[in-house]
């Protein structure tokens, strides 16, 4: 696959051969000319160059399925606490998920943390005790209300057409920092909501496409990659049919000319073949001492399974996998329309301990600073309770809360707002397509550079929008 600097479909020998008008000699300035581009498309996890020098040099996206109340969570509102029970005092949007009723203040208490003075809820004492290492984007909006388009705009950037993920677009610019493991892993995501769409290249290459480790609904310390070994053969018969296997696909391709298919079949045999080596060693935690595992929870039963998923994404981090992707699920999770006061406390005992254990690891063994943390749902919810009962909040895409820490972004600010009740984003508003903007741009990849021509036009993660958010860059 070319750099990413330019995209544009294949340039094969036999293309060049067929199309090429000049002398043997021009054929050979071109050939030398072309030797990086064929060298890309023999390995087209290559690490790449970015385009100016990055903060950042890996993710870890941290999905919270089902759209986590930022009212309980993280947004301290004086007036929603003054007015509860009251009728909201503006218009609310034309279009609603479902019907809501008067202002409901959060049953929890608040107190302010750290240097920073953020504010957070008493469900969440752990990541309260990092809460100067988090970067909070309080004035998140999106255009769609209900779970499965905006899960897709969350990690494909578009609500209504099927588009390559977030993370195949970061495995495309910047290739792969271990040629044994993938560049993109997705630790039990859920197969609902938009389903496999959600890490899935699209009409990328097949070689970016997410490689799934169980799924949301499983026991995580049950969760694994389909077909990683194969005990009935060994790794010299294995090599040698894969071996066999490529040569007859490259005669077929010599034959047909460029077909992202079939490439995306040599080189998937082939990395789940080097797979085979590294991948198993770095799903073991066998070998993590016991403060390590107290750290993420893994002593705790409320809290070990998505620990488990927070401590998988560090170690294939730090073993150079770009882009992980751990859902802490089954599907919505977070999803409280009702059963807000006893699903709520049970939601953040799960991940409390595991995320702020994450971040604390990462800093203690110097990876934060190049390791982008991002925590965060599809949307928020309502100020005002769901109608028929005070235990339940509706669908928020119109203003709500996320955070980062490490990877080039400032430790301890707070960025945007809500308006008094938290209903609306009104200052500093970032459209998930700034937030794409920005993370390509920690990474060192220009959103509007990073383009592949399909079908005759240049897409890219951000479409035609996208501004870098400045402001909360380190």
């Amino acid at each position: 696959m070319r750099h990413p600097h330019y995209q544009a479909p294949p340039v094969t020998r036999r293309d060049m051969l067929k199309t090429c008008g000049c002398g043997f000699g021009g054929l050979a300035l071109s050939s030398l000319l072309q030797q990086d581009l064929l060298a890309a498309q023999d390995n087209p996890l290559a690490p790449r160059a970015p385009h100016f020098a990055p903060r950042a040099k890996r993710i870890i996206f941290l999905h919270m399925h089902g759209g986590p109340s930022q009212h309980d969570l993280f947004e301290y509102k004086p007036l929603l606490v003054r007015d509860d029970n009251k009728p909201l005092p503006f218009a609310k949007p034309d279009v609603q998920f479902n019907e809501t009723g008067n202002l409901f203040k959060s049953p929890w208490e608040f107190r302010q943390h750290g240097q920073s003075g953020h504010w957070v809820s008493e469900l969440l004492p752990h990541l309260a005790g990092v809460a100067d290492d988090l970067c909070f984007v309080r004035s998140m909006y999106g255009t769609n209300a209900a779970h499965g388009g905006a899960i897709l705009a969350m990690n494909t950037g578009s609500d209504r057409f099927v588009r390559p993920s977030m993370g195949s677009w970061i495995s495309y610019g910047l290739g792969t920092e271990n040629e044994n493991l993938p560049a993109f892993i997705t630790i039990c995501p859920s197969y609902q909501h938009g389903g496999v769409q959600n890490y899935s290249a699209a009409f990328l290459p097949a070689a970016y496409n997410g490689t799934a480790i169980g799924n949301t609904r499983m026991n995580t310390a049950e969760a694994t990659i389909d077909f990683l070994e194969n005990q009935a053969v060994s790794p010299g018969v294995q090599r040698a049919e894969v071996d066999l296997l490529q040569r007859w696909q490259r005669r077929q391709l010599a034959s047909t000319g460029p077909d992202l298919a079939l490439e995306g079949r040599i080189e998937s045999y082939e990395l789940a073949f080097r797979m085979q080596t590294e991948a198993p060693e770095v799903m073991s935690v066998d070998g993590e001492s016991e403060a390590t595992r107290r750290l993420y929870g893994l002593d705790d039963p409320v809290a070990a399974d998505f620990g488990l998923r927070c401590l998988l994404a560090r170690r294939f981090s730090e073993s150079g996998v770009r882009f992980v992707q751990a859902t802490h699920g089954p599907d919505t999770k977070w999803d409280h329309h009702s059963g807000l006061i006893t699903g709520l406390p049970r939601s953040c005992a799960e991940i409390d301990r595991p995320v702020a254990g994450l971040i604390t690891d990462l800093k203690q063994r110097g990876l934060l600073d190049e390791t982008l943390v991002l925590w965060g749902g599809e949307f928020g919810r309502t100020p005002g309770a769901e109608a028929g009962a005070r235990n339940g909040r509706d669908h928020n895409p119109h203003g709500y809360t996320m955070f980062m820490a490490g990877g080039g972004v400032k430790g301890g600010h707070s960025y945007g707002r809500t308006d008094d009740y938290g209903y609306y984003a009104i200052e500093n508003k970032v459209h998930i397509h700034d937030l794409h903007a920005t993370i390509l741009h920690l990474l060192g990849l220009d959103h509007e550079r990073l383009t592949y021509r399909s079908q005759g036009r240049d897409f890219r993660l951000t479409d035609v929008a996208g501004v870098v958010v400045e402001d909360i860059l380190a």
